[in-house]
């Protein structure tokens, strides 16, 4: 099939979350269809790999986005009346490769990752639209919310309710719209009372080959030390609240019964918040260029993340690493797995300080757990069977 994928950042390397994502699905498209792709790149670093993306695709085009100059533009949402997020993903270059290309090539379906890239496909009549939502976007600002002061607050008010607005005619549109859990799912359901929506649950994966433990792959900590780790993006706001609830009311406890503890932050462009946390008994990575090392050395990973729902990427990859997790309870149910397969849920700082403890106090024990956290991600969670949905989809289409 001749498919036009549109996704809102480059989707390579795979690194943080969304990209990672995005990805698999570019590389599970490219190895049986002809793929398009439309896309922004977003960081300058991303350039070296063009060529990279480029060899999986039939046609590309990049659109180059300074997230600075994007966000004063995206104001412009208050004047039209629409989502902030929309402006933001706004490009006319983009718009006229889309509308050139259809009229080129003539696509069989159109494959949208992040409900925002949608707006770009207003011209293509009778094109079957894939929608890959990934989690309910809008529901993000929902929550961001009561965690910030006015003027954001309202903002935050105003964005949720305009992007569900844009979310639910998208959804009207496709002929599916996919979301990384059942309980995502749910969700837009419950936001979207009384519409007909075609929707369907598209789980994540994880590269278990790329993750995989190496005898030979040597630590990046100090022989002395017993080293907890945290990775992803470190400008991405769950993230930062993550870190810095777990460093200022959770650590400290822990540190007393493991005076030798230290905990690792590991991921791209720290936020200031993040970086104030540097010290005797926090370790503010930056980039590093390869995370795995500091996942299979850890003593243990967590993922204390309040504000964030459906599959953590994060925490699929420290499984496969076979380490043991402890995590925010959505993130485990997310999941669906249990205490025995190497991941543990908690809700409150107590929680996480006795899990981790007893991790930590019984290293053969944590190490077990980890085995069966990698035998749990092999079994459940290959990106080709849970991408094989979206290919039901296209058949038809």
């Amino acid at each position: 099939m001749k498919i036009l994928y549109l996704v809102h950042r480059l989707p390579y390397p795979p690194n943080k979350g969304d990209k990672v994502r995005s990805y698999h699905l570019l590389k599970h498209l490219a190895a049986r269809h002809e793929v398009h792709l439309g896309t922004f790149l977003d960081d300058p670093d991303d350039e070296q790999h063009l060529t990279r993306v480029q060899a999986l695709c039939r046609s590309l085009h990049v659109a180059r986005l300074s997230p600075r100059s994007a966000k004063l533009l995206s104001l412009r949402g208050l004047l039209s009346g629409e989502a902030l997020s929309l402006p933001y993903y706004r490009d006319a270059g983009l718009q006229a490769w889309v509308d050139e290309t259809a009229a080129r090539v003539g696509f069989d379906a159109v494959v949208v990752f992040s409900g925002v890239m949608a707006q770009y496909t207003q011209g293509l009549k009778g094109v079957k639209t894939l929608v890959d939502f990934v989690d309910v976007d809008s529901a993000k600002w929902r929550d961001y919310a009561p965690e910030h002061a006015w003027p954001m607050s309202w903002l935050y008010r105003r964005e949720f309710a305009k992007l569900l607005g844009f979310e639910q005619r998208v959804a009207d549109a496709a002929a599916c719209s996919f979301f990384v859990t059942d309980n995502e799912v749910a969700l837009f359901r419950e936001l979207s009372p009384g519409r007909e929506l075609r929707l369907a649950a598209l789980g994540n994966g994880v590269d278990a080959d790329f993750f995989t433990p190496d005898a030979g792959r040597a630590s990046p900590f100090a022989a002395d030390e017993l080293p907890l780790v945290f990775t992803g993006a470190m400008d991405y706001w769950p993230n930062v609240d993550a870190v810095t609830w777990f460093a200022s009311d959770i650590l400290p406890a822990l540190r007393e019964r493991f005076p030798a503890l230290r905990f690792h932050i590991v991921g791209r462009a720290p936020a200031p918040a993040v970086q104030a946390l540097s010290g005797a008994a926090v370790n503010v990575t930056g980039t590093v260029p390869d995370v795995r090392p500091y996942l299979q050395h850890a003593a243990a990973v967590v993922a204390p993340l309040r504000l964030a729902r459906g599959i953590q990427n994060k925490v699929l990859e420290a499984m496969a690493m076979a380490r043991p997790v402890v995590a925010a309870g959505t993130c485990v149910r997310a999941i669906t797995a249990d205490a025995q397969a190497g991941l543990q849920p908690a809700e409150t700082e107590s929680h996480y300080v006795e899990r981790l403890s007893a991790l930590l106090a019984d290293r053969e024990a944590a190490d077990a757990a980890g085995r069966t956290a990698r035998d749990f991600v092999l079994g459940a969670y290959s990106w080709d069977a849970h991408l094989a949905g979206l290919d039901r989809h296209l058949e038809a289409a």
